[in-house]
């Protein structure tokens, strides 16, 4: 009796299409035995796997106190990633305190030791995962094993590492990735490097500068920016190098860290970065002229509400906000000083003025960003209540100026070259 396809094969063409059928079923059923096996052992693994983080979280406490030794569970590769898991993620979210116990507990249980070991030997994706872990241990004796990973040939695990790199937030990672990026120069993309060393250098950005002098080219733009996010008081002196610069983020580091130095040096050197061609270098400088909080800056403030770009018009109204009670100092000081009112009296002096040096600049968007800026300080009703008392200004006057504060329009008489200096000492 001949089989079942010699007797298909009498059939010619016919016998193809069954041959196809037969193999599709045969197929498809071994595709879904292999799916129903798939789902049956993730099944039994997450249940597996519940189960014993379940039994972990329950002994928690004993567990990191060591009162559970080390060998129950250390040899067992489920377990053990499991706890690592689990300490990892409380590590995360973790304060001072309990930080420093987790991490005291990876260290003795060999964990961070383990993966020090894979992040040097092991390659590919293993390399990458304990490059990962390492990084959110951020024990310090993993950095010399995140550097290394820095120089991997895969962008994934040079990625990885730097990341964790970034955070240990310390200033020998800092080092590390600055002398990675001095031998190699940029073989990742900038913005992960550009986080990584602003987390890091933070505590210690005086370790920017000798890299800065001397690199070129995108990795100086991606240092001068960290440099701008970073800088501080202990580098405003530094900085003055590059006031001048041609690199934007360079000059923009320089006007922020002016806020730091003495107003004589500052201000002429906030007063030239304050029309820069850049726009955030110029919002950089209004910022540092608010943050003195000197008259000496109106002008240069003033000018900053006619400024193109929204956000420089925003910070230069709330910077003339802010400096409301330091206007009219050197006029009335003398006045004021055994007043009991003295303080009270200063403001409204320093608020209506520099109102009325907003309104004669006739500048819609200006006058739009101080009252703004007016309205989030919740001092618009003070304002009103000044105008209204006010005995320097004469009846049109004050009229004009209620109308430009409820309507928010320039004023229509042509500005007068006393109101717009009124009260304030010119930049020297």
């Amino acid at each position: 009796m001949g089989s079942v396809f010699s007797k298909l094969r009498l059939l010619q063409p016919a016998a193809f299409v069954a041959q196809a059928i037969f193999v599709a079923l045969v197929a498809d059923a071994i595709l879904l035995a292999f799916i129903f096996l798939r789902r049956a052992y993730r099944k039994r693994y997450f249940a597996r796997r519940d189960s014993r983080v379940f039994y972990y979280r329950q002994r928690w406490d004993a567990l990191i106190s060591e009162e559970i030794p080390f060998e129950t569970w250390r040899q067992r590769p489920f377990d053990r990633g499991i706890i690592e898991t689990i300490a990892l993620d409380a590590l995360d979210a973790a304060g001072p305190r309990e930080a420093a116990k987790l991490l005291k507990f990876l260290r003795s249980s060999g964990l961070i030791e383990k993966r020090i070991f894979e992040a040097r030997e092991f390659r590919g994706w293993r390399r990458m995962s304990a490059l990962v872990a390492l990084g959110r241990t951020r024990a310090p004796e993993g950095i010399a094993a995140l550097a290394e990973g820095l120089r991997d040939r895969d962008l994934e695990t040079r990625l990885a590492a730097l990341r964790g790199l970034g955070r240990m937030a310390c200033p020998q990672a800092a080092e590390e990735i600055l002398a990675w990026i001095g031998d190699t120069g940029l073989t990742v993309p900038a913005l992960p490097v550009q986080n990584a060393l602003i987390q890091c250098s933070a505590e210690r950005p005086q370790l920017l500068l000798p890299y800065v002098q001397h690199a070129k080219g995108p990795v100086r733009e991606v240092l001068g920016r960290v440099l701008g996010e970073v800088a501080n008081p202990s580098l405003a002196m530094d900085l003055m190098q590059f006031v001048g610069d041609e690199l934007d983020e360079l000059r923009a580091a320089a006007a922020r860290a002016m806020s730091h130095v003495s107003p004589g040096v500052a201000y002429d050197v906030l007063n030239e970065l304050a029309v820069d061609p850049v726009w955030f270098v110029r919002l950089r400088a209004i910022v540092s002229m608010g943050d003195l909080s000197n008259p000496r800056a109106v002008p240069a403030l003033l000018r900053g509400l006619s400024d193109s770009n929204r956000l420089v018009r925003l910070r230069a109204a709330e910077a003339l906000v802010q400096l409301r009670a330091a206007i009219g100092l050197a006029g009335f000081k003398a006045d004021m000083r055994s007043t009991a009112s003295a303080v009270g009296d200063l403001e409204k002096i320093g608020l209506l003025s520099i109102f009325q040096q907003v309104a004669a600049l006739k500048d819609r968007y200006g006058l739009h960003a101080f009252l703004t800026a007016l309205e989030n300080a919740n001092l618009r009703g003070k304002l009103e209540t000044e105008i209204q008392e006010s005995q320097e200004l004469t009846p049109q006057k004050r009229k004009c100026l209620q109308e430009v504060l409820q309507t928010g329009h320039p004023p229509l008489e042509p500005a007068t070259e006393e109101q717009t200096t009124a009260n304030v000492a010119p930049l020297r």
